[in-house]
């Protein structure tokens, strides 16, 4: 039983290019405006689904159009749907993004129905728990609810992963319970205090997760590659270069793959190595799960 249960937010990502990001009070002229299915839950769902996993996905839409369409698209990709609900009265989530021409982001998110998904609707979905393996979770969905999903995800034995992102506050009872930890650079900072810019300061902020009871930590580095520690071994994996065009979503792609690839029995090197490459594809086309690649996309992929 290999299966992977996603449990997370899911957006509509509406975008607009941009030379440069605009400074407060500062009108920029943009490019083309695009729109995307998004939110990091569904993204990382999107992303191992296409990859071939088995995947189940836990969130929750508004009714209305965009809820249609993503719920649409999910189901394209094969994954299980039984467990998204719908809001009757929260609209679906949306994120507004500006990318650069580095390929950069500025993102801002209305929440909507991802903010009301609750402990009961994770209640009411206890078959996904029961027959799935791996549990990946992020941060854009309540924290009581992160944790209530944790705890149940530990009764039951399931490896728990957590992505978290963006980065708040965690009770520090639920770093334990965690499989694996996946911060960036950013969000390893928040967690331990430590400005991650190389391997020495990402062992030196590994070290303080896997004190907290973390059993695996994963820091990625963007271009950098990504840092693996644990309590037996560390490595540092390099990203593949290629010409960014959009960075939004690699890093949830690198997740939904790094589960992919271990619920495979993949070693550690190997799943790493395997994560960064989908997720270095994924820079390289427009959009969040529409930049994800299929399977045989990423088995051709040669940077």
């Amino acid at each position: 039983m290999n299966s992977i249960l996603v449990i997370g937010s899911s957006n509509t990502d509406m975008v607009v290019k941009t030379t440069h990001f605009p400074t407060p009070g500062q009108t920029v002229l943009g490019g083309r405006f695009f729109m995307f299915p998004g939110g990091k839950g569904a993204n990382q769902a999107v992303a191992a689904a296409k990859l071939n996993g088995q995947v189940s996905f836990i969130t929750k839409l508004g009714k209305d159009i965009f809820g249609d369409q993503s719920l649409s698209g999910f189901r394209e990709t094969g994954m299980d749907t039984r467990y998204i609900s719908r809001d009757d009265k929260e609209p679906s989530g949306i994120a507004l993004i500006t990318v650069n021409e580095k390929g950069e982001n500025h993102i801002v998110v209305a929440p909507g129905a991802n903010h009301t998904l609750s402990p009961a609707d994770l209640d009411q979905a206890e078959l996904a728990f029961l027959q799935s393996q791996w549990v990946l979770m992020q941060l854009e969905i309540p924290i009581e609810t992160i944790v209530h999903a944790a705890g149940k995800a530990e009764k039951l034995g399931k490896k728990i992963v957590l992505n978290p992102a963006p980065a708040q506050t965690l009770p520090e009872d639920l770093f334990p319970k965690l499989f694996l930890f996946t911060p960036n650079e950013t969000e390893a900072g928040f967690y331990t205090g430590v400005h991650v810019t190389d391997m020495n300061t990402a062992r030196q902020a590994a070290t303080i997760l896997l004190k907290k009871g973390v059993a695996n930590v994963v820091i990625t580095l963007g271009s950098k590659g990504a840092y693996f520690s644990n309590a037996s071994e560390e490595m540092l994996i390099p990203a593949p270069i290629v010409q960014a065009v959009d960075t939004t979503a690699a890093g949830d792609v690198f997740n939904g793959a790094l589960c992919v690839a271990l619920a495979e029995d993949m070693t550690w090197k190997e799943a790493l190595y395997w994560a960064c490459r989908a997720a270095a594809f994924s820079v390289t086309r427009m959009g969040a799960q529409s930049s994800t690649p299929t399977r045989e996309e990423l088995n051709r992929f040669n940077p």
